[in-house]
């Protein structure tokens, strides 16, 4: 299995996919450097205008983890998008597979791979956006709210790799990439859906059908939703100084769990099918 999981670290390399995603990042992470200096309290902010300085540091916060949490998600789905399809189509899959090799060691390593390069990426990325909030607007979190932040925006990328490698198994690899990336935009049109409907001039009942709709979507996928409950617990609330990022309610506790519930399911049926598919 480890042979597996370095030559999915390999390729990920070899087709320069994550290099051109940490070039990308480095140029977003200077851009977002100066928009924080800019965002800002002169100073860091005055000790006599904290509740300036706390709104400014949730915006500067929701503005990098918006970028933050898409990066992360397609980085997710397009180094994975064709891991079984498309290798099957080009013959190596069944290279591999005739040696003695239990398909499921090949599954999880290639999962584990996925997952262990682009959770790095997720908390590099996620330290860098903390740690230019802190430089610009200081950042005084719990050590417990800190981590438990890390983790809901880590948690992402398994659910993302697991739905990625069950479309594999069930469709092309275009076909994937379309299928995964639209779960992944009906997740995020919840959360939209979600964030603006508080805003709205509209009656009770309109607010509350556009929230079981929001809330039906975000369950579709719920990468988006994990993002919004981490940027939650960042800001407490703060960030609904910017509505169309951060607006409306957190997903629940409850939440948390069916996003775990679905990677495992993900995980189990795309392996089961994975086993039982000829090639």
């Amino acid at each position: 299995m480890n042979t597996i999981i370095r030559a999915t670290w390999q390729e990920m390399a070899r087709r320069k996919m994550l290099l051109i995603t940490l070039v990308l990042t480095a140029l977003f992470l200077a851009v977002f450097w100066f928009i924080a200096d800019t965002v800002a309290l002169p100073g860091g902010g005055a000790a006599s205008d904290l509740i300036g300085q706390f709104a400014r540091r949730s915006a500067i916060l929701s503005l990098g983890f918006f970028f933050g949490g898409f990066v992360v998600a397609f980085l997710a789905i397009f180094s994975s998008f064709s891991v079984i399809s498309g290798e099957a189509e080009q013959g190596v899959l069944q290279a591999v597979l005739t040696r003695p090799i239990p398909r499921w060691k090949w599954y999880v390593g290639r999962w584990i791979g996925y997952v262990s390069l682009i959770g790095t990426y997720a908390l590099l990325l996620y330290v860098c956006i903390v740690a230019i909030t802190g430089v610009h607007a200081g950042f005084n979190r719990h050590a417990g709210d800190n981590v438990s932040s890390l983790l809901l925006f880590l948690a992402a990328v398994p659910a993302l790799v697991s739905l990625s490698m069950l479309g594999s198994c069930l469709f092309s690899g275009i076909g994937n990439g379309v299928f995964v990336t639209m779960m992944y935009g009906a997740g995020w049109l919840g959360g939209m859906v979600e964030k603006v409907r508080g805003v709205l001039p509209v009656e009770p009942d309109v607010q509350a059908t556009l929230s079981r709709i929001g809330a039906l979507l975000s369950l579709v996928m719920p990468g988006d939703g994990l993002n919004r409950r981490m940027q939650y617990v960042l800001t407490q609330g703060a960030g609904e100084t910017i509505p169309f990022l951060t607006g409306g309610n957190p997903p629940s506790n409850a939440f948390i769990v069916y996003a775990l519930i679905y990677t495992v399911f993900a995980f189990g049926l795309g392996l089961w099918l994975f086993k039982r598919k000829d090639f």
